[in-house]
């Protein structure tokens, strides 16, 4: 079972590179201010609210008065997954230590 938390972790890691890379893209082609949400849900609302914005820009359904917005949004949620995911791996690894 420790395997399949690293694993899945790795996995989550993985995802969190590609929707940060997708995002830095967008924000390059942008120089809008950004307004910053404060409010940090849990780690799944976050990646589906990542997602859910992801697919906006892509099907085109961000209009560019918004996509500064949406983008900014975007960062702080990844920024947020992974100090959470930094936050479980280093758990894991102080439970991994503490059973040997």
């Amino acid at each position: 079972m420790q395997i399949y938390n690293l694993i899945d972790i790795s996995t989550m890691m993985n995802d969190i590179f590609f929707i940060s890379l997708t995002i830095f893209i967008f924000a390059v082609t942008s120089k809008k201010k950004i307004i910053m949400a404060k409010k940090e849900p849990g780690y799944r609302k976050s990646i589906d609210e990542i997602e859910a914005i992801l697919a906006k820009i892509e099907s085109g359904e961000t209009d560019i008065d918004n996509l500064a917005v949406e983008i900014k949004r975007a960062a702080q949620l990844l920024q947020d997954c992974k100090e959470k995911l930094f936050r479980t791996e280093q758990e894991v690894e102080k439970i991994m230590k503490s059973e040997e």
